[in-house]
């Protein structure tokens, strides 16, 4: 029963998706101060966010082919970390306009980390950062917010069948899934759907990290 306004680089995806479900949609880079003030300007009643835009990539700090590429850990900390605070603040900034409800409550913000946060893999430096900044973030906004009726709750995925993980070849992505405790599979966006509808309608949950990963528990490698 939401009215969505979804956002993404990809251009065909989104609209695709967006005539699916019915929802607005704007292509946007979420890192953008003034493109996202432009996407969200006229979507009005805004009251919830859910940030789940993000960027992985690959790279040993040194190697036999040289040091980490600066500029590629500071654009994987831009989309996934400076992305996640810019839409946070540009929509709570909307949000704490809003009529409260029966708890005092304007507005939710869910944002995503990842399992990398806590055991990121050799290579995933750029990654675990990021993911490590958004989880860090969490408790401190979600007390200053929460004088605004706004609070902020973060979901950290393990391995789901995203086009980020289904990029990889098939004996990388059993051997994930083998670290997998149960169930031995990779999570769907339903179950990260039915988390959001969760932590959406239980007041309670606020100023969380919570894990949804079938226990799994990344190697080393």
């Amino acid at each position: 029963g939401a009215e969505l306004l979804l956002i993404d680089l990809n251009a065909d995806g989104l609209k695709s998706v967006a005539d699916e479900i019915g929802a607005q949609y704007c292509v946007g880079d979420v890192s953008n101060e003034e493109e996202m003030k432009n996407a969200i300007t006229d979507f009005n009643g805004l009251n919830c966010l859910v940030n789940c835009a993000g960027i992985a990539v690959g790279a040993k700090v040194v190697s036999s082919r040289g040091m980490h590429d600066l500029n590629l850990f500071e654009k994987v900390l831009k989309v996934n970390l400076i992305g996640s605070f810019n839409m946070l603040r540009l929509c709570a900034d909307k949000m704490q306009s809003n009529e409260p409800d029966h708890e005092g409550e304007k507005g939710v913000v869910i944002n995503t980390a990842s399992v990398a946060a806590y055991d990121g893999q050799i290579g995933q430096a750029a990654y675990s950062a990021s993911k490590g900044g958004i989880v860090g973030m969490t408790l401190p906004i979600a007390r200053e917010l929460a004088s605004n009726g706004i609070r902020v709750n973060t979901i950290a995925p393990g391995l789901f069948a995203t086009a980020m993980l289904s990029g990889m070849s098939e004996e990388v992505q059993q051997s994930l899934i083998a670290t997998t405790v149960f169930p031995k599979r990779l999570g769907t966006p339903l179950e990260y759907a039915m988390l959001v509808e969760s932590i959406l309608t239980n007041v309670l949950l606020n100023g969380e990290t919570i894990r949804l990963d079938g226990s799994v528990r990344l190697a080393p490698r």
